[in-house]
């Protein structure tokens, strides 16, 4: 499980941090004491060169993740992926202009408008994750090809 809001992580770092960084380190530990093979973390694009809370604990929970390699003497091995924003996702974009739109609201809070994501459909996240479990060795950071769209652009497809 994680905290995978911004907004949510920046009003409430003490529960980001709890569970996004303390919860890795108990799963890790969790995974090791009873044997568990292999364990993968699901991280985000916004772990790279965070410039939030919510980016600085995924990266922590991946720093763990990888050292984990080291103190499980090869028992079970521990990777990443990391992807951006999956399309349709609870508390997504898509979601809050569907959710706009119905409402006919005509305005959104916008960060930058020259802001761009990557995108990942749940169902190609789910067959990377697969096979990334199947492929994995211990220690990889798996990220997909993904394509990207400005905010501006998405917000202006959906109205």
């Amino acid at each position: 499980a994680a905290l995978k809001h911004v907004i949510f992580a920046e009003y409430n770092p003490m529960e980001a941090i709890s569970t996004n960084i303390n919860g890795s380190n108990n799963l890790i530990n969790a995974c090791i004491s009873n044997n568990v093979g292999k364990c993968i973390l699901v991280s985000t694009d916004k772990a790279v060169n965070p410039i939030n809370l919510y980016g600085s604990t995924k990266l922590c929970a991946e720093k763990i993740f990888i050292s984990s390699n080291n103190i499980s003497a090869g028992k079970t091995r521990f990777s990443i992926v990391r992807y951006g924003n999956v399309l349709g996702s609870r508390g997504s974009l898509i979601e809050k202009l569907k959710i706009a739109k119905a409402n006919n609201t005509k305005v959104f809070d916008l960060t930058h408008e020259d802001m761009t994501r990557f995108w990942i459909t749940i169902e190609d996240a789910v067959k990377f994750v697969y096979n990334s479990i199947n492929t994995m060795q211990g220690g990889e950071i798996f990220i997909p090809k993904m394509k990207s769209m400005k905010i501006t652009d998405c917000i202006n497809r959906r109205r």
